[in-house]
């Protein structure tokens, strides 16, 4: 797992479960608006449609393989859980290289510890986040 989503992780598990949900939020709240290019051209957003709340992303992936990898989210702000993940996954994967971001476990949504407290259809949401990523991610170097 890439240090800075290990971080994360570590951070989520050092804390009792009460307050996971809380530095979710504290996540929702630092999720970087879209960039100009983005937010005036939603077609270019990939709808994550198994999240609860309306969820776009974009990935862009530079021309080499350990160029960084860009990622960005839309979701409205009375979306806390959805953002919290979203801006988790910017935070964690954001910059690293695609083979770096490919090899992220599938399971590290669980990891962060918040399956009692989250509902599962909303733990699926950002699982299919990740998946979404992996996806663009591996299209675009493919190409």
């Amino acid at each position: 797992m890439p240090a800075q989503l290990a971080e994360i992780v570590n951070d989520f598990q050092s804390m009792e479960e009460s307050e996971r949900l809380e530095l979710l939020l504290d996540f929702a709240r630092s999720l970087p608006e879209l960039p100009g290019h983005l937010a005036d051209r939603p077609e270019l957003l990939e709808q994550v449609v198994e999240c609860q709340s309306p969820l776009f992303l974009s990935v862009e992936v530079g021309q080499a393989p350990e160029q960084p990898v860009q990622l960005y989210f839309s979701a409205p702000p009375e979306a806390p859980t959805t953002r919290g993940f979203a801006s988790v996954l910017h935070e964690g994967l954001n910059g690293l290289p695609a083979a770096e971001i490919l090899a992220v476990p599938d399971d590290v949504t669980d990891q962060l510890g918040l399956t009692r407290a989250i509902s599962p259809l909303r733990m699926r949401g950002m699982a299919a986040m990740l998946g979404r990523i992996k996806r663009l991610v591996r299209e675009a170097t493919a190409a």
